[in-house]
């Protein structure tokens, strides 16, 4: 008996060890459906493989990342940003090169991937709507989704400056994809202007959705991952991949980050074909790993916007990070006027 308590005393105190000795690094992302998808297929799968205790930390926050890059004190090692800020950070010293001795970017679509930053989910701005409140005849286009008269009421957009709204008013206005850069900003914002008192703004995907299916906004542009995610719920959305404007998330390390080495590694696993497929199962996003598709349902794989290819509009992320602070001026005067 003396022999059995002290053997499952002894387990107890290896078991408290093992948990004191793992290492530790956090995973910062935008909350919601997204990152909760990437904590199962990313960081849990990265625990049971490497015994690292992956803390959740979020919403992103640029202000943050570069008060902690000054500071010296910097306590995100990987972080998911949107794919222009990543190369404008990278131009500006902010954060660290990413090791590829240790990620494998050889089948990464190369459109995402830079020196301090690889893709980390494919994603679509499309025109969704309620159909229970509007019916089952919404905006198709983006010119629709401008027309008040056509189709009254709140439309609800993206509040940040950020690719997607200034594209998508461009392309309402009759502007083609192939004359949309450089960004016709007067142009843009006059259009913006014809339906400002229409538009209530969403800061994050999770309240997107809520607009949408509170019918408080019945129509509007959203992520397409977030209508797939409100579809599942049981809403009876509907939407339109017509000129659906594409971008892609990055991975990053802030400069000076604590876990440099696990972080590399963690970036390793997301962007392998399984992470990818896993993730890109869970959200509706698209995998930025060219072998992804051949792991997933192929009927799901081919409602991804990678997919969606015949009237899509790519992004230009070099041009926004490279204009990103001068838009950003005029784009927060506006929403303030």
């Amino acid at each position: 008996m003396r022999k059995s308590f002290i053997m499952a005393v002894a387990a107890i105190a290896i078991t408290f060890t093992a948990q004191a000795n793992a290492a530790e690094m956090v995973f910062t992302s935008w909350g919601g459906t997204t990152q909760d998808a990437q904590k199962a297929a990313w960081a849990e799968k990265f625990t049971a493989e490497t015994n690292t205790n992956v803390l959740q930390d979020g919403p992103t926050d640029y202000g943050k990342i570069k008060a902690m890059v000054e500071s010296g004190n910097v306590s995100w090692d990987v972080v998911d940003v949107e794919g222009d800020y990543a190369v404008q950070a990278g131009n500006k010293g902010m954060l660290e090169k990413l090791d590829f001795s240790v990620i494998d970017k050889s089948k990464l679509d190369p459109r995402f991937v830079t020196d301090y930053s690889v893709g980390s989910f494919y994603y679509s701005f499309v025109i969704g709507f309620n159909a229970d409140a509007v019916g089952a005849e919404g905006p198709k286009t983006w010119a629709d989704l401008f027309d008040t008269t056509k189709f009254p009421g709140k439309r609800t957009f993206y509040k940040w400056s950020a690719p997607g709204v200034i594209e998508a008013a461009l392309l309402a206005d009759g502007v083609t994809p192939d004359k949309l850069y450089p960004l016709d900003l007067d142009r843009a914002f006059k259009k913006l202007d014809t339906i400002k008192k229409d538009i209530i703004w969403w800061s994050g995907g999770a309240q997107s959705q809520q607009l949408l299916a509170s019918a408080e906004a019945p129509y509007g542009m959203f992520w397409n991952g977030r209508l797939t995610a409100l579809k599942a719920t049981g809403v009876n959305v509907g939407e339109s991949w017509e000129q659906n404007i594409t971008a892609a998330d990055a991975l990053v390390v802030p400069k000076s980050a604590k876990n440099r080495d696990l972080a590399m590694k963690f970036i390793a696993l997301a962007t392998s074909a399984k992470g990818q497929a896993e993730m890109a199962t869970a959200t509706g996003y698209a995998p930025v790993n060219t072998e992804s598709g051949q792991l997933m349902d192929a009927a799901l794989r081919k409602t991804l916007p990678d997919q969606q290819a015949t009237s899509q509009v790519n992004a230009d992320m070099r041009y926004w990070a490279e204009h990103r602070d001068e838009i950003g001026e005029r784009w927060y005067a506006w929403q303030a006027k």
